[in-house]
């Protein structure tokens, strides 16, 4: 199976590359310095030339902040390169697995948002992802949108990276613990995507439409930086455990606004046998990979 991957020095795209067979899938993987998925008629002109059996798109603008002053480079990315792979699916007659975000939602939800409710982003960066949702949906008669949140791994910047950094800078941290969602291990992300593939490669079919994705418990930013402090400490990747203050979201603003509620419902994909990340247990893999690096 040929796979076109996009986004591939990405967190998301690290992982997917980290796990595909060359026995069974052939693997053609662009960074945005080789594939600008904005400029039109460079995507279409690189699908052409590929003839993918399906497109993977995790080529995303994610500064969420730097978004709400740079919405025209957003929704280039976000909006238009979505709009761009679609139609160069379209014509190929190839499906599309995009991975878009919580942000879609307003995040005032009391309990976990399932793929058919209501968007409404607060913020730019989400604006953008929702609008390309749309896009794929408007021009392609196969996709998945895969939704997902709090994604970290060994690679690139993540919050358990930024939490081992600061605790061994710091003897005390301030996280806020107003926020709740599902810690999601990239690397599981890519598992669940590469299973869709493979589906796709067997059947010809797939579930299509909107899924989420995310991990299986729930937890807010404070209670996700003490279990990375727990299990780091016990992997020797911190020498000790900082204080650990918990604080509103009003005590740490930022330019964008974060959900408060970013629990996903994930049964849709559970149906079709993609099983939600078991983020403690990914958690610690993810630490032990850390560990190898240094």
């Amino acid at each position: 199976m040929r796979i076109l991957l996009t986004g591939k020095n990405g967190q998301l795209g690290r992982c997917f590359q980290d796990i595909c067979s060359p026995s069974k899938h052939e693997l053609m993987s662009y960074g945005s310095d080789e594939l600008d998925i904005s400029q039109t008629d460079q995507v279409l002109s690189v699908v052409a030339d590929v003839k993918p059996d399906i497109i993977v798109n995790a080529a995303a603008y994610t500064a969420v902040d730097k978004a709400e002053d740079d919405s025209d480079k957003a929704y280039a990315v976000n909006e238009l390169g979505v709009k761009n792979l679609a139609q160069a699916a379209q014509q190929l007659g190839i499906p599309v697995i995009h991975v878009s975000t919580d942000y879609v939602f307003d995040g005032y939800g009391v309990e976990p948002y399932k793929p058919s409710d209501p968007t409404a982003p607060q913020g730019v960066y989400g604006a953008s992802k929702l609008a390309g949702e749309k896009r794929l949906a408007q021009i392609c008669t196969q996709y998945i949108v895969l939704r997902t949140a709090w994604v970290f791994s060994e690679y690139g910047n993540n919050f358990v990276k930024t939490m081992i950094r600061l605790a061994n800078q710091r003897d005390s941290l301030s996280v806020v613990a107003d926020q709740y969602g599902c810690p999601t291990y990239a690397g599981d992300l890519a598992q669940a995507i590469l299973q869709l593939c493979d589906q796709y490669q067997q059947t010809g079919e797939l579930a299509w439409g909107t899924h989420h994705y995310c991990g299986d418990l729930p937890t807010s930013w404070h209670g996700f930086a003490r279990t990375i402090f727990a299990k780091a400490a016990q992997a020797g990747l911190i020498q000790s455990k900082p204080q650990l203050a918990a604080i509103s979201s009003a005590q740490y603003p930022t330019p964008a606004k974060r959900p408060e509620y970013s629990i996903l419902e994930c049964s849709t994909l559970r149906e079709i046998g993609v099983t939600p990340c078991r983020w403690h247990e990914a958690l610690s893999d993810c630490l032990n990979k850390l560990i190898k690096t240094q």
